[in-house]
């Protein structure tokens, strides 16, 4: 089978841009002709107007001709990537290989099929799906550029990083045996990352529960509703309520 050099673009962690095989980050030009590079790769899908791309770039203190100036920084990337690899004048679209791979698309799509197979009861699909969603979305993305486009996709990605959790924890549990305390992990990294998740709750307390800890798994339903009452002034919902009945029975009933 003959093989193609591979184009792959990591804007999670360490940016990186390897295109049919040859590494260009480095010669991308300047921090915002890496940033309009990066835009482009989140939004290939589409062709962009020209003044998103002005919008995304300088939001606040554009340049004296920010038209001109995003002329400029698109012409250096064609000249890096290749004149074919940017598309269109008045809406340009980043122009990839079929077979491209970028990290955050990775991600969404791993979640969702680990989503998928845990609601199938596939737990090794879902086990191994979860992870890579989760080994993709904890890196920060551009961590070194603030702007509010990149705030948003920073919040799609830190709820992937939950769900993965979750679909992980799932599917864990599902497995059982040594990845018990996988699932363990996994829900007490959802509640750090969001204390109010009662799904990080439940995985901790069916974990604990399953290995014979059932005193501690009863604390992780108290610490629960501790903190639901004291942030929102509500009790635990119906999954956590039932799971909590189930394990107080199960602790009362005769050795």
């Amino acid at each position: 089978m003959e093989s193609h050099p591979s184009t792959q673009i990591q804007l999670c962690g360490q940016f990186a841009v390897e295109l049919h095989g040859r590494r260009v980050e480095q010669r991308l030009p300047s921090r915002q002709g890496r940033l309009l590079f990066a835009y482009l790769a989140l939004h290939r899908a589409r062709a962009i107007p020209r003044d998103e791309l002005i919008d995304a770039l300088w939001p606040e203190a554009p340049p004296a001709n920010p038209a001109d100036a995003l002329t400029v920084l698109l012409s250096k990337l064609r000249t890096v990537l290749g004149a074919s690899a940017i598309t269109g004048r008045a809406n340009p679209k980043l122009a990839l290989p079929l077979d491209a791979k970028i990290d955050v698309e990775e991600a969404l799509a791993a979640v969702h099929r680990a989503e998928s197979a845990a609601a199938l009861g596939d737990w090794a699909r879902a086990w191994s799906a979860g992870l890579c969603a989760q080994f993709i979305a904890q890196r920060p993305l551009l961590p070194e550029h603030d702007l509010p486009w990149l705030r948003d996709w920073r919040r799609r990605l830190d709820d992937v990083l939950q769900r993965s959790l979750e679909a992980y924890g799932e599917a864990c549990l599902g497995i059982g045996g040594c990845e018990l305390a996988g699932a363990e992990r996994a829900g007490r990294r959802v509640i750090a990352l969001n204390p109010l998740r009662e799904s990080g709750y439940r995985l901790i307390m069916q974990s604990l529960a399953s290995r014979g800890n059932l005193a501690d798994a009863l604390r992780i339903y108290e610490q629960a509703r501790a903190v639901l009452r004291e942030e929102l002034g509500i009790a635990p919902g119906p999954a956590i309520r039932t799971l909590h009945a189930q394990l107080l029975q199960t602790s009362s009933a005769p050795a």
